[in-house]
């Protein structure tokens, strides 16, 4: 009874308090104010300091990496695994001494420098690549070398019923189960390796559009990006033939070397006359992006590309950077998959089990006229993700970058992707 006598007594003394303040002049009231903040400030310095202060929580703190990082690693030492065991049998009848054992261990003075030229070293008999191959013995294997043979994934089988006129890209839906940012790795179904569809006609003839009026935004290549080109062509153009024998076939002639034949074109291309990634272009509908090792770090550069369903970025933006600077505006890339990324690009594993990584990006429309002016927009994807393994005559590493990541001979990484259907 006593209590709610007392709660009734101080909610009129409130009210009447209230009252009071509403009643009182402007004067009044900064008196009031001035007196207030006085004896709050009194009140504040009589206060012990405490022995150990708390920061204010930020409204937005900054992101900070994990302690738990793992610690950096040295990869000059470390190197794609070798195959020369396959080297006496794909050159064949090359004469040449028997392939010999070189030191497991190779210095950065025996290894082709960064920029050079393969076919202007000096002593291209001591000079190796990280896959263990001397230059000699690249020189010796010629053009369109047995690549099945040397990397130990053989030629796709014939697809002989194959339709281009009804083909379709194959169903790839990446996001039908619960998302996880990884590195997305299976295994790859080498006949599934480049396909065509119905469109190959459409989209040859926009990519050249495509490069004609953005130059070195959409194809462009570095010194020392020579060797890993021409065998990502040549693989290429050897896949097409050995999939699809009614459409693609190469010849050879004492005039003109190599010559490729386009029967959906209807044209030839003259091998020796392009370069490698011209040859790609007027002829493959899938973007590439070479990457080089550099003997100084260990690390794999983009050297070459011809990139023309990228998003947001172009090759003139990206080229000569380290992977992990390309994908640097990558939220968590840090955080998340760059150690892995390097760690399984440095000594990738056995080539005999080639792998794909399966990605995905968003997209407006199909490419646009301007390789840079991409933006988020509409969900598109594809199945076309893959990852041939390393063939050993360069520095082969793995790629998980915008389109399909492809493992190749000698000194690439190389991914590939559709403009039909961007992947990233």
């Amino acid at each position: 009874m006593l209590s709610g006598y007392h709660l009734i007594l101080t909610t009129i003394g409130l009210l009447l308090s209230i009252v009071s303040f509403l009643l009182m002049s402007k004067s009044q009231k900064r008196f009031l104010y001035t007196r207030l903040s006085s004896w709050t400030s009194i009140t504040s310095q009589d206060r012990s300091t405490p022995s150990s202060k708390t920061p204010p929580r930020s409204l937005s703190p900054e992101k900070k990496p994990p302690s738990n990082l793992p610690p950096p690693v040295d990869y000059k030492d470390i190197f794609p695994p070798w195959r020369r065991e396959a080297l006496s049998i794909a050159r064949k009848d090359t004469c040449l001494d028997p392939v010999y054992e070189i030191p497991d261990f190779l210095g950065r003075e025996q290894l082709i420098p960064f920029t050079a030229d393969y076919r202007t070293c000096k002593s291209p008999a001591t000079t190796y690549t990280p896959m263990a191959f001397s230059l000699s013995e690249i020189t010796s294997l010629g053009d369109f070398t047995d690549y099945a043979e040397l990397s130990g994934v053989p030629l796709p089988e014939p697809y002989h019923e194959f339709n281009l006129e009804t083909a379709l890209p194959r169903p790839y839906r990446p996001l039908r189960w619960g998302y996880h940012q990884t590195m997305a790795l299976n295994k790859l179904q080498t006949n599934w390796w480049l396909e065509l569809e119905k469109t190959y006609l459409e989209r040859i003839k926009e990519r050249k559009d495509l490069f004609a009026n953005n130059g070195d935004m959409v194809l462009d290549y570095l010194p020392g990006s020579e060797l890993g080109c021409k065998e990502v062509m040549e693989m290429a153009l050897q896949f097409y033939c050995a999939r699809y024998p009614q459409y693609f076939s190469l010849s050879k002639s004492e005039d003109d070397g190599y010559v490729f034949h386009n029967g959906i074109l209807h044209n030839t291309t003259i091998i020796k006359d392009m370069h490698p990634l011209h040859v790609l272009l007027e002829n493959v509908p899938e973007d590439f992006a070479v990457m080089i090792r550099n003997p100084e770090d260990g690390y794999y550069y983009f050297r070459a590309g011809i990139l023309c369903s990228s998003l947001g970025w172009s090759v003139k933006s990206k080229l000569g950077m380290q992977l992990k600077e390309i994908h640097n505006p990558i939220p968590d890339y840090k955080e998340k998959m760059e150690f892995s990324m390097d760690r399984s690009a440095a000594p990738f594993p056995t080539p005999t089990n080639p792998t794909l990584s399966q990605n995905t990006a968003t997209s407006p429309n199909s490419p646009p006229t301007d390789p840079s002016s991409a933006a988020p927009g509409a969900s598109k994807s594809t199945p076309h993700s893959s990852c041939l393994p390393a063939i050993p005559t360069k520095n082969t590493a793995n790629c998980n970058s915008p389109r399909k990541n492809s493992h190749f001979p000698a000194s690439t990484c190389v991914s590939i992707g559709r403009p039909s259907a961007v992947c990233r």
